[in-house]
């Protein structure tokens, strides 16, 4: 079966920056809907065409993967406002930051822990591979059609590319996955 839009792929990779360092690895097939919310432009524009079997290796630079790193989203807050167990890492929702927060501060992103010091917490709302070119080994694992469900959805529903808050009753504060 050929890879079509609105079809799912499931796929295995290897996910590395431009220096080689390794991001991600998917040892076991993943599914993934074509023409949904699930994959990058320009992986599913690779795809298309091809079968099980095929193995593809791209270079995605920024602009058509996670975006140029953007210093405007990222906010020095008081650190007095958080929690002490804050630890760096930790994802929170903007829409969830403590009061007295800087209030140009988007609402509806997810921010990174990215440093804590004794005055002050660094958050960045910047996804974390921004403005890092991507390498990307996969090899199409199987193809399917996809689902009403998934259709509909828009998703298989494993999001890898996507960073999202879990629901609240999934978590303690906001995740990243």
């Amino acid at each position: 079966m050929e890879i079509y839009d609105n079809c799912v792929v499931a796929l295995t990779w290897v996910l590395q920056d431009t220096l080689g360092e390794e991001l991600d690895v998917l040892d076991e097939p993943v599914e993934f809907l074509l023409g949904g919310k699930d994959l990058l432009p320009a992986i599913e524009a690779a795809l298309q065409g091809h079968r099980v079997g095929a193995k593809l290796q791209l270079q995605i630079e920024p602009e058509e993967a996670f975006g140029d790193f953007n210093d405007q989203l990222l906010f020095l807050e008081p650190r007095a406002l958080f929690p002490a167990e804050l630890q760096v890492g930790l994802t929170l929702e903007g829409s969830a930051l403590p009061a007295g927060c800087n209030p140009t501060a988007p609402k509806d992103a997810l921010f990174t822990v990215t440093d804590i010091y004794p005055e002050h917490v660094v958050l960045d709302a910047n996804h974390p591979l921004a403005g890092i070119a991507i390498r990307i080994s996969l090899r199409v694992e199987g193809v399917r059609d996809a689902t009403e469900e998934e259709l509909e959805r828009g998703s298989t529903g494993t999001g890898f590319f996507r960073i999202e808050a879990l629901p609240s009753s999934d978590r303690g504060d906001a995740a990243l996955h």
